[in-house]
């Protein structure tokens, strides 16, 4: 079914009027218009940023007082990245709903996940994402787009392809991947 999903986005992508702004996008510009995604899950922040060459690397956090350091993207988790994050950028709005006076409904209170997207060179984000509980119906996740009025479900496989990216294979949240500094990185 995610297979026929993604096939279904992506050629709906390819179409001639694909440029168009479509309302039901849940990011308000391409994937190739972004520099940075954070992702914070469960309190731990990680981030993921183009190099030079616009492939995607994890990089952490690094507060602003560090002096300059550079990364060197695995070809590997690159590509794993630019899927999951393409993906994401497929993500069309199921649903749109009340928020209510709190969220507490949809698990927006105190969420467990909140995602930023930053255009590139951008030290502002673009885009910022609260994430819910997995609606009754198993398939969607409730998503608070901030800015926005009510909230909103988009394909519950949209958030777990994002959290493949932070959680361990099998692991628990906010352990994190623990990427090893890449050769010739400096911190």
């Amino acid at each position: 079914m995610i297979a026929g999903l993604e096939l279904s986005d992506r050629l709906r992508a390819s179409r001639p009027d694909a440029g168009a702004a479509d309302p039901r996008a849940l990011l308000p510009v391409p994937v190739s218009a972004l520099g940075v995604i954070e992702i914070a899950d469960a309190g731990t922040l990680h981030r993921f940023e183009r190099d030079a060459t616009r492939a995607w690397f994890y990089h952490g956090a690094h507060g602003g007082d560090q002096a300059a350091h550079v990364h060197a993207p695995d070809p590997e988790r690159a590509e794993r990245i630019e899927r999951a994050f393409a993906a994401f950028g497929r993500a069309r709005i199921e649903r749109e709903l009340p928020s209510g006076r709190d969220g507490d409904p949809y698990g927006l209170a105190v969420p467990a996940v909140v995602i930023l997207a930053y255009r590139l060179g951008a030290s502002q984000p673009l885009a910022q994402y609260a994430v819910g509980h997995v609606a009754p119906d198993t398939a969607s996740q409730y998503v608070m787009v901030v800015g926005r009025p009510g909230v909103v479900t988009i394909p519950k496989y949209q958030i777990d392809n994002l959290l493949t990216l932070v959680r361990p294979a099998g692991g628990e949240a906010g352990t994190g991947p623990a990427p090893a500094p890449a050769q010739g990185a400096r911190h």
